[in-house]
């Protein structure tokens, strides 16, 4: 795998351990020589830029966030696709008439107009606490790239309801991220390739929920994590270990790549 020169790497479930939520030392040690062998390395997560994890000791090259509507590096903004302005408001009416709080992510801000218990339970996976914020409806008129609410599939319809630009990617039954309805980690993918002149020959990509088989099936070597979903295996090119097994360290050991 010599010519692999970027890898993008899904948070939560991947790069972080669902149940201990943080990321590993090995994990750690596989960021650090993967830049040491002059591979680029970047986040791809449904989370924002404010929301993402901070390693003290590595520095990532790229950020694909709110699933592909955001992706910037130290730099420049990549490339943006904000939700129109009134599929947002749209949203938020929607959710409201089934008692649904949402959260708005801006490129530098993420708030919510309440809380429930799905909302909460769902943030807490990256251990965030979800912030209830006065200056909602302020935050709500600038670009928004996510919504996230805490509903289940069978209200998906009311949420979207005269919904035109926007749709939903889940990884959990009770809770879901609204991005535009063009955007994907595939599409922030090749954006990021496109930028740095790269081939999707030249990638590697590890994830482990639905909202990343696009992303894996856009690299030239799509990985899906033990502990990932069975669509996701099903499609990638392999699979590695668990993340609470750092299973990306030891496939990148045998691979070559560190």
């Amino acid at each position: 795998m010599k010519d692999i020169k970027i890898a993008f790497f899904d948070v939560d479930g991947t790069l972080m351990d669902m149940k201990k939520r943080v990321i590993s030392e090995k994990m750690r040690e596989t960021l650090r020589k993967l830049k040491e062998n002059n591979v680029l390395i970047c986040i791809a997560s449904g989370r924002g830029p404010c929301s993402l994890p901070v390693i003290s000791d590595v520095e990532f090259d790229v950020f694909i966030t709110y699933n592909g509507a955001y992706c910037y590096n130290a730099d420049q903004v990549i490339f943006r696709d904000p939700i129109p302005k009134e599929d947002v408001k749209k949203i938020i009416l929607n959710s409201a008439k089934i008692n649904r709080p949402v959260s708005i992510g801006s490129a530098d801000r993420v708030v919510a107009n309440g809380k429930d218990q799905n909302m909460s339970e769902y943030y807490a996976f990256g251990k965030i606490v979800v912030e209830v914020g006065r200056d909602f409806d302020e935050v709500a008129e600038r670009d928004i790239y996510q919504i996230v609410t805490g509903c289940c599939a069978e209200e998906y319809d009311a949420v979207l309801k005269d919904v035109a630009q926007a749709k939903i990617v889940a990884w959990w039954d009770r809770a879901v991220d609204i991005i535009p309805v063009n955007c994907s980690k595939g599409l922030g993918i090749k954006k990021v390739l496109d930028h740095y002149h790269l081939a999707k020959e030249n990638a590697i990509a590890f994830g482990d929920g639905t909202n990343d088989i696009e992303m894996l099936q856009t690299v030239g070597m799509g990985v899906a994590m033990g502990n990932a979903l069975e669509p996701v295996k099903a499609i990638a090119d392999d699979v590695c270990g668990s993340a609470a097994d750092d299973g990306i360290y030891y496939f990148c050991k045998e691979k070559g790549l560190i």
